[in-house]
């Protein structure tokens, strides 16, 4: 973790380790972030943590940083991130980015921390049903996003794949 990184990853990482409630009970931790991101920005109601949590727990950690979530439609859909913000080509990735992943039955969001010759290294909600760095796999991100009118801090990072678990289905 470099003094580099954006707000909105340093966001993130503060929030390592935060778990969905285990069956029909919520965390009231992420429902809190949906409550005050609100409809207009979720472009649903939500009201259950067992409901894919990665599109809100990236909102989340944008607005709180400060960006302006205007613009986002349905920000609890993790394919809705693919058109927010601006392009960003794979050569010039930097921590923060935020990658949007194709999964059976959906979709995935999170946020670039590194990456090994065949997985991006990606921190983000639900994935194992808490926030957590997983592994995912290079040919599997759809698109690439950095917020507009930001200027993008960083570079590539390359890191060893070795102790961090591969993720196949973030559902």
């Amino acid at each position: 973790m470099g003094s580099t990184e954006p707000a909105w990853l340093l966001a993130a990482r503060r929030l390592l380790g935060t778990r969905e409630a285990a069956g029909a009970a919520n965390n009231g931790t992420i429902l809190g972030w949906a409550k005050l991101l609100g409809l207009k920005v979720l472009g649903i109601a939500y009201n259950a943590d067992s409901v894919p949590w990665c599109g809100l727990f990236v909102a989340h950690c944008l607005k709180a940083a400060g960006i302006d979530l205007s613009n986002m439609k349905v920000a609890v859909r993790a394919k809705a991130w693919a058109t927010w913000g601006a392009n960003l080509g794979a050569s010039v990735l930097a921590p923060g980015a935020i990658l949007v992943f194709d999964r059976e039955g959906g979709g995935h969001v999170a946020f670039y921390v590194g990456e090994d010759a065949t997985h991006y290294h990606v921190l983000g909600g639900n994935q194992g049903d808490k926030v957590s760095i997983m592994r995912l796999a290079k040919g599997r991100c759809i698109a690439r996003r950095w917020p507009r009118g930001v200027p993008v801090l960083g570079r590539p990072v390359y890191l060893s794949a070795s102790g961090v678990p591969v993720s196949g289905n973030e559902a």
